[in-house]
């Protein structure tokens, strides 16, 4: 009977529906929102609120100020390392011309370490006692040449310009420079000239030292530094490289020769005029001269207002001549020694260094200019290029 009675049988499952579910449970699972915990981020997003926002920034703080005080303290060693690359960088061409003549690397730096440490010994041997001889004849010979200049038609000029406060000012800066004890103060005391001498000879042996490994491995330091860019780009950056650093050689080794020629022309119009010191002069004149640009100025006027001291008519002839060798210099000279360099506009020459020297003083003065020339190198050989390619 069917009519009223409820069925005892049991409902027959759909097959499909037990597939429908078991389709649909994963479903369900994927759609179903991520969990809303921290687990799998970073720990630092963990770390939230003021307190802790406050310690990280004096930490990193901290750490910025420690990293500042360790670099300021190796800064000595820092300059060292410059010195030597840019020495080492120097003496490249002259090893690559070895080279060129079949004489293998090694041989080559014998070779030209063996010439400069001839050089070094026969300036030490010839100069350094005339040098001496002069910075002591230079000391008592103060006040002779102060009373000279007193009794020039140029000092009177001056005394009636500007008064008796001149006479004054003469006679204060004579007992200044006549006293023993103030030229020890300057220095720091006897001690701390010792101490200047010691450190400066041990800083020359290190730098030659330096000098030394980065020349025997310039090669190979340039092969690492280009295994950093990605192979496609190798080739470029290894010319790139050996173009920057070449470039770097030739500017120094012909900073170094104009250098040279700046010094025997003031030998020479110190010998001629009967200016007193032309020793002491030339070795003036190549220190301040290898300064790119500003030096030979610098050296004209300082010279020429020592010069004044002697003889004003000595003085102005010096100041004439040497100012058209300068002129000479910058219009024959430096072309013909810089034709390897890369040449880069005046201003920038002078821009890079007022910069370089603020920075680091005469170091930062001698590298700035070949800094500034690779600089431009990599903007016209990878920025220029970039932007050319784009439409």
């Amino acid at each position: 009977m069917t009519d009223g009675t409820p069925s005892s049988a049991p409902l027959a499952a759909d097959p499909s529906a037990g597939t429908d579910a078991a389709i649909s449970e994963p479903a369900a699972e994927e759609a179903s929102p991520a969990p809303t915990g921290r687990a799998g981020k970073p720990f630092w997003t963990h770390l939230d609120g003021p307190f802790t926002a406050g310690f990280l920034l004096t930490l990193g703080g901290l750490a910025a100020l420690v990293l500042g005080i360790a670099i300021s303290n190796i800064a000595t060693v820092i300059i060292y390392i410059a010195l030597a690359m840019f020495a080492s960088l120097g003496l490249d061409p002259v090893l690559k011309w070895f080279e060129r003549h079949n004489v293998k690397r090694a041989w080559a730096i014998v070779i030209v370490f063996f010439m400069i440490i001839v050089v070094a010994v026969g300036i030490l041997w010839l100069l350094v006692p005339t040098l001496i001889t002069q910075i002591g004849e230079f000391l008592r010979g103060i006040p002779a040449t102060i009373a000279n200049f007193e009794q020039s038609n140029f000092y009177h000029w001056l005394e009636g310009y500007f008064g008796e406060g001149l006479t004054t000012l003469i006679d204060e800066i004579e007992k200044f420079l006549t006293n023993p004890a103030n030229i020890a103060a300057i220095s720091g005391g006897i001690l701390q000239v010792g101490i200047g001498i010691a450190t400066a000879v041990s800083g020359l042996l290190i730098i030659v030292v330096l000098t030394l490994y980065f020349v025997a491995s310039l090669p190979a330091i340039k092969d690492s530094l280009v295994r950093f860019a990605p192979a496609r780009n190798r080739p470029k950056v290894h010319d790139m490289t050996d173009a920057i650093t070449d470039s770097i050689g030739a500017y120094l080794m012909g900073m170094v020769i104009l250098a040279f020629f700046n010094s025997i022309i003031a030998f020479l119009l110190h010998l001629f005029l009967g200016l007193p010191y032309p020793l002491l002069m030339a070795v003036l004149a190549f220190l301040i001269t290898i300064i790119p640009l500003v030096g030979p100025v610098l050296y004209w006027i300082t010279a020429s207002i020592l010069a004044l001291f002697t003889s004003p008519v000595a003085a102005l002839i010096f100041a004439v001549a040497y100012l058209v060798y300068i002129q000479i210099e910058a219009y024959v000279i430096t072309p013909k020694v810089m034709s390897k360099a890369i040449s880069i506009p005046g201003s920038l020459v002078v821009i890079g260094a007022l910069i370089g020297g603020t920075l680091l003083g005469l170091l930062g003065a001698l590298i700035a200019v070949p800094v500034t020339a690779s600089i431009l190198l990599i903007i016209k050989q990878v920025f220029i290029p970039k932007q050319d390619a784009k439409l």
